[in-house]
């Protein structure tokens, strides 16, 4: 089964993923989530395939995130749709199979994810 990376190409971890799958001869899209973000519908799939909520895959490292939002109190939905908009925002790699989905993180997950 086709394995769908949500990637962002300056991110090591995510490159990292991609070189894994690679040299295990694992079918994979690659999904650029900068240069082609996310849609708010595309985000709620995710969180569902991830089966968590939108805080799990916020990157509360991120300086954008220290910067402008560490402090506030959104909800949800206002959170979903500041990803849409900030697609560096979002935790990578993310990796989708059919009907689930995992954070790509730490690597050892990815080989119980694709062994699945």
């Amino acid at each position: 089964m086709l394995v769908k990376v949500l990637h962002n190409g300056s991110c090591s971890k995510s490159n990292a993923v991609l070189e894994y799958l690679d040299e295990n001869g694992v079918s994979f899209e690659i999904i650029n989530i900068i240069e082609d973000p996310l849609s708010i519908l595309e985000i709620k799939t995710v969180l569902k395939k991830l089966n968590q909520s939108v805080f799990h895959i916020i990157r509360k490292t991120d300086k954008l995130y220290t910067e402008n939002y560490a402090d506030k109190n959104y909800s949800e939905e206002e959170w979903i749709k500041i990803l849409s908009e900030n697609p560096s925002l979002i935790q990578r790699p993310i990796l989708v199979k059919g009907s689930v989905a995992m954070l790509g993180r730490p690597i050892e997950n990815v080989k119980f994810f694709i062994e699945k």
